[in-house]
């Protein structure tokens, strides 16, 4: 229980930290929880960005040409992959964490589903990936004139880590730039926002 509490208090100070360095930003990231149980690590986002929950969605969906590496230096490639047996779209994604000289790539191919116009859901493939186990969520709900976007991710990784770098390595990988990152996927869904709006006044 102790060194769950450590853990949670230092992830607390640096997104203190965080937030102290990106402070009067539009995005809102309100609560970001990382937690570790038998192997397996939960993370919660509780954000709110002022753009439409359909202009947020379409940046989230929008794999192609490694199009997640402009929300986040963390993201080498993504792209679309051939659908599964079923149909269901596949999405391909590399991350990499650098600790000192140690680094960290991780690969992940996911089943993409849209499961309501506001809900997105992934899975991985374990054999196509560097995770055991690895789901995400992303809720969108209208809020105070924008969005409410709560995230869910819950992942087993399937590589071995250095004893000294161990669980603070992948929370700092999956924390890195995390503020900015809300931030520019605000960007990019007002961009989405803005053109839409051009397009229904040139009519």
């Amino acid at each position: 229980m102790r060194k769950r509490m450590n853990s949670r208090n230092a992830i607390l100070a640096s997104l203190i930290g965080a937030s102290c360095t990106f402070a009067g930003l539009t995005a809102t990231l309100k609560s970001v929880e990382v937690t570790r149980e038998e192997g397996r690590y939960h993370l919660v986002a509780d954000t709110h960005l002022d753009a439409t929950p359909a202009s947020i969605s379409q940046v989230l969906l929008d794999f192609d040409n490694d199009r997640y590496s402009q929300i986040s230096e963390i993201y080498k490639e993504s792209s679309y992959l051939k659908p599964d047996s079923d149909g269901t779209p596949l999405v391909y994604t590399l991350v990499e964490g650098c600790l000192m000289l140690y680094c960290r790539s991780m690969r992940r191919v996911e089943r993409l589903e849209v499961v309501t116009p506001t809900l997105i859901r992934s899975t991985a493939l374990p054999e196509r990936s560097d995770f055991k186990y690895s789901s995400s969520e992303w809720t969108l709900e209208p809020e105070a004139g924008g969005t409410r976007v709560l995230y869910r991710m819950e992942m087993e990784p399937d590589f071995w880590l250095p004893p000294f770098v161990g669980p603070w390595f992948l929370k700092r990988t999956l924390l890195r730039g995390g503020v900015s990152a809300v931030e520019r996927i605000e960007e990019l869904a007002q961009q989405v926002d803005g053109d839409g709006l051009l397009r229904a006044e040139s009519r």
